[in-house]
């Protein structure tokens, strides 16, 4: 009782740095020290909470214990991460967000495409992932394959119709100067509208860097090598290794965060122009 009594004092210590940082000058150190704080904060009271309550480890094991696992078994979660990341998260990714790229150009000559296939696209979409993997694993087999393929389906859709909607960002007055200057349709495409649909671009890569690694994982509980983290995590929880098993999610969530993060460090490399983007200078 009494570490449960503490961790709502952490609990307390936290909530009021978190104030205390909210009333100072506004910048951008404080959001990211509130976040560290409340972390942190949130760790701790895990800690001690379970530990109070002599909670089972087979049902939520504290993290100290997740730490140890990470520890001991680094070269597992290495070799995890690569067949799961490399193989079949990133190479999807590449894939998917290439072929609906060329897919939406497509799409933008034609508008029979655009009426016909974007409504297919949204069926497909609303398809749950948890029922097409194991079919798509028996059609390319337990290799990365079938996880890149499981990935491609995740990302397509939402990529192309972020991109689709982008290269409609441009209004006629735009589209009236363009053919005002002679431009041809790939002159106005590269100097115009693919410009304009950069941050709409942009958004479906940031939305499909986070499907990738779901759909990998997934698809891994289905068939996988002996390695990968869907594979670690399906056998471990069967093993009643659930420091393992969170040791698993800790790196599936770094590594989506990293991910996430270049995609975005890229959008505002790239999109610095963009009103969004000098707000956030």
């Amino acid at each position: 009782m009494m570490l449960v009594i503490a961790a709502l004092f952490v609990w307390a210590i936290g909530w009021g740095i978190n104030i205390w940082i909210a009333r100072q000058k506004p910048g951008r150190w404080q959001s990211i020290v509130s976040a560290a704080i409340f972390g942190i904060t949130l760790i701790l009271m895990w800690e001690l909470i379970v530990r109070g309550l002599e909670v089972s480890p087979v049902i939520l094991p504290p993290p100290s214990m997740i730490f140890h696992a990470f520890v001991t078994n680094k070269m597992t979660l290495l070799l995890d991460f690569y067949q799961t990341f490399v193989w079949g998260a990133l190479t999807g990714y590449a894939i998917g967000c290439s072929a609906a790229f060329l897919t939406a150009l497509a799409i933008d000559r034609s508008d029979f495409l655009k009426r016909g296939l974007l409504p297919v696209g949204n069926f497909v979409a609303a398809l749950p992932i948890i029922g097409m993997a194991p079919i798509l694993v028996m059609w390319f087999g337990f290799g990365w394959e079938s996880k890149a393929a499981v990935v491609v389906i995740m990302i397509f859709f939402p990529m192309l119709v972020n991109t689709v909607q982008g290269l409609s960002a441009t209004d006629s007055i735009q589209n009236d100067m363009m053919r005002t200057y002679s431009a041809t349709y790939w002159q106005s495409m590269f100097k115009m509208r693919l410009i304009a649909a950069a941050p709409f671009i942009f958004n479906g890569l940031k939305i499909s860097s986070t499907l990738a690694l779901i759909g990998a994982i997934v698809a891994e509980f289905f068939g996988s090598p002996i390695f990968g983290m869907g594979f670690r995590i399906s056998t471990g929880a069967g093993r009643l290794e659930l420091d393992l098993v969170w040791a698993e999610i800790v790196v599936a969530a770094i590594a989506g965060s990293a991910f996430y993060g270049l995609v975005a460090l890229g959008e505002r490399a790239a999109t610095f122009w963009h009103p969004s983007m000098r707000k956030q200078r």
